[in-house]
């Protein structure tokens, strides 16, 4: 179950509900898997562009765990990832990865993207300016990533940022508001080459509910939501 594939959205949904994830996750409701059943009967006759099916928070409420809906922006391809673990270690936040069934992986510290696995021209590994007890990014900087250019070997990509707090807004995620800041870290290459990441950020509950952020040249941006807590 890769985010590149011939049945692009509805496979991936099929792969989904198969699986179970971290704390004891249910598989995904029946609405889900029929409209990707009924997606997949549609593909056999003709060629369509990937639509999501559709998505409603009483559905979502009968989902037990933690998921994230992840979109490639360029192809329009997207997946459910459920939490699967979480660890913390010598740098400042905590890390949180999230997989779909095939293991294909993103991990997140504090909500920033650090790693990508499975997707082809992989983030290998990221230092992220966060701190300990804040949500998103904690500030400007130097971000570098080290992004996957063959089997053996990765590129080194340092990014200068500057972070901007947008203020408050509300944005309704499948059908629920929530109250956050928005956040956009504006980066630049010393080669050249501008980068934009934007972050919904829920202090109070330490969550980023959705945000926009740069995988590297081969992936490009990510658009993550946060569906269940």
């Amino acid at each position: 179950m890769r985010f590149a594939g011939l049945s692009a959205a509805a496979a991936l949904v099929l792969g989904l509900a198969a699986c179970s994830g971290g704390q004891g996750a249910a598989p995904l409701y029946p609405q889900l898997l029929s409209a990707a059943q009924e997606s997949i009967a549609q593909k056999r006759t003709r060629k369509a562009s990937a639509e999501r099916p559709p998505l409603t928070r009483a559905a979502l409420n009968d989902v037990q765990g933690a998921y994230i809906e992840v979109t490639l922006e360029r192809s329009g391809i997207f997946a459910y990832l459920f939490h699967s673990a979480e660890r913390r270690d010598d740098s400042p936040g905590r890390v949180v990865q999230w997989r779909t069934e095939d293991n294909v992986t993103l991990s997140l510290r504090n909500g920033v993207l650090i790693a990508t696995r499975g997707l082809g021209g992989d983030v290998v590994s990221s230092a992220v300016n966060v701190g300990d007890g804040v949500t998103g990014p904690a500030g400007g900087g130097q971000k570098v990533h080290y992004i996957r250019t063959g089997d053996l070997s990765e590129r080194r990509l340092a990014l200068a940022c500057d972070l901007r707090d947008l203020g408050p807004e509300t944005i309704e995620i499948v059908e629920l508001r929530y109250s956050v800041r928005h956040l956009q870290e504006d980066c630049t290459a010393a080669e050249g080459g501008r980068v934009v990441n934007d972050y919904w950020v829920d202090s109070r509950k330490g969550i980023v509910w959705k945000s926009r952020q740069w995988a590297g040249p081969h992936i490009g941006y990510l658009r993550i939501r946060r569906l269940t807590e």
